[in-house]
């Protein structure tokens, strides 16, 4: 099969437990590059949160916040915010439990705190800046995708009281939230439809739980070898550990270097 298309994670697949990209990451994909090729980040992460390392890769397309920003080459082909409606709910009930909130906006982001831990070891595991304090931001604009605070033995207090909405654990202390049915799967599918790509074109790496949809919506979805245990049985093919070739290995796999 010829790929016209290959979708990345970044934390896990691109980068490893450091954060850093691999220098055999740069160089295969500096060799993909040069075909024809398109290359496109497939995240949980905001846009801001990965700016630096789309640069430094030369990636301008995006499926981001678990599918609910979705650019190519600099155009938003699809955004899908979480309903207001849905956000109050939210909020209410984290506030009961005294669970801190972080807001991501299409440009920026907020936090309903500024100093609770939860919330700065996960923000502060992505490497970025921490996030300003305002408790109404998510009134003031569209929200793509939540931070929710809190640790696994906490999460049936949430399993059946928030309807329309997703929660996918990606830290210890903190949760992704995310509309119904959302998922990178539904940006890639987007992605696909406007560039007239069909499916089974389509490659995909990652390496967590929010990575099952995305293996599933691509002809060839591969895990790396780091990749929980859970995610295994859903790809099609395993590859080596994202800081041992990973990334060369399965490019090499699908035939793209």
């Amino acid at each position: 099969m010829g790929y016209k298309i290959v979708f990345f994670d970044i934390d896990g697949t691109l980068v490893n437990e450091e954060k850093q990209l691999p220098r055999d990451t740069i160089e295969a994909l500096r060799e993909l590059s040069k075909t024809d090729v398109e290359v496109v980040i497939a995240t949980g992460r905001a846009p801001y949160f990965f700016k630096s390392i789309a640069e430094e890769l030369g990636i301008n397309s995006y499926v981001s916040l678990n599918g609910a920003y979705v650019v190519h080459q600099g155009r938003v082909l699809f955004e899908r915010p979480i309903p207001r409606e849905r956000l109050e709910a939210l909020v209410a009930q984290a506030g009961q439990h005294g669970h801190p909130l972080v807001f991501e906006g299409g440009e920026t982001y907020f936090a309903d705190t500024d100093s609770h831990p939860h919330m700065l070891s996960s923000v502060n595991s992505l490497k970025v800046d921490l996030p300003g304090h305002d408790p109404e931001y998510w009134q003031k604009t569209n929200i793509y995708q939540a931070f929710l605070h809190c640790e696994a033995h906490e999460e049936e207090l949430y399993a059946e009281s928030l309807p329309g909405l997703r929660l996918v654990r990606w830290h210890k202390t903190a949760m992704d939230v995310l509309p119904e049915g959302g998922s990178k799967a539904l940006g890639i599918e987007a992605m696909l439809q406007h560039l007239g790509i069909a499916v089974e074109e389509a490659a995909a790496f990652g390496d967590g739980l929010n990575d099952k949809e995305m293996l599933a919506a691509v002809g060839l979805g591969i895990a790396m070898g780091n990749s929980h245990p859970e995610l295994i049985p859903h790809a099609d093919y395993v590859t080596a550990h994202v800081d041992e070739g990973g990334i060369r290995q399965g490019l090499k796999h699908a035939g793209l270097i």
